[in-house]
């Protein structure tokens, strides 16, 4: 029997992103035939955040099953990939989505927020999280991020540029941890970056000054002396102590 043609929905795609998407939708449509599930488009790529010369667009792909000829047939396609702004895509099948709920929460979260299906049945939307889970996992990252803060303030040796490059990281990890602290406190989750940092200093009394000025750094050159970026780097550090004692303290 014939598998049932599987849906395609390309017509609400930003225009900045829709050619590159509908060409690899159709190369891995060729390649992998029926063991392709569906292609979800998430993150930035769909909000006011990207930055067409600069932003990368990013997928999930959910496979019938993992195996060594589909690794090789995307792989074949990371150097077209790659000029388009493409990301090497993630790779899930439905069982590893399921029984990630524990461990990936704030991650899936994140993708069921702000994604959009382009091809398949939507692997994302009608999942459900426990929020000890959630809240654990937040509490972990947020740990690993300040012992990640201290040994690289240490390895880059007073070096603004590579200090620049910790604190532009710093902020890019802590925008989906947030969205997660805020779906813990069933709060509002904006799905713009800058609008995330704003939510969560109301919502947690938090000072996040450093991380919205760090944020605005990923489009513009900084010119900083290094006094001020020390500044920046202690600040940001003393935001990511203190949301670390929040998320120790909120109730799941």
């Amino acid at each position: 029997m014939a598998q049932k043609p599987k849906r395609t929905n390309l017509n609400t795609l930003p225009e900045t992103v829709d050619t590159p998407l509908k060409l690899f939708k159709d190369k891995l449509t060729s390649g992998l035939g029926d063991n392709l599930q569906s292609i979800t488009v998430v993150g930035s790529s769909l909000t006011d955040d990207f930055v067409p010369s600069q932003s990368d667009i990013n997928t999930v792909l959910v496979l019938g099953k993992q195996t060594p000829a589909s690794l090789n047939i995307i792989a074949s396609l990371a150097k077209p990939m790659s000029k388009k702004k493409l990301s090497a895509p993630l790779l899930m099948t439905s069982s590893y989505i399921e029984r990630s709920r524990d461990v990936f929460g704030v991650e899936l979260l994140n993708f069921q927020l702000i994604h959009k299906t382009i091809l398949g049945d939507d692997p994302f939307a009608s999942l459900s999280f426990d929020k000890k889970d959630v809240r654990l996992q937040c509490e972990r990252e947020l740990k690993a991020m300040l012992i990640r803060l201290r040994q690289g303030y240490i390895a880059a040796a007073a070096n603004k540029k590579l200090v620049r490059d910790i604190l532009i990281s710093t902020s890019k990890s802590l925008t989906p941890l947030l969205r997660a602290m805020l779906w813990l406190k069933d709060a509002e989750r904006p799905i713009l970056t800058n609008q995330t940092f704003k939510k969560a200093a109301q919502e947690f009394s938090c000072n996040m000054d450093s991380v919205l000025t760090v944020s605005d750094w990923r489009h513009e050159k900084v010119h900083l002396s290094q006094d001020q970026m020390q500044s920046l780097f202690e600040q940001t550090y003393t935001t990511v102590e203190k949301l670390t004692d929040i998320v120790d303290k909120l109730e799941a």
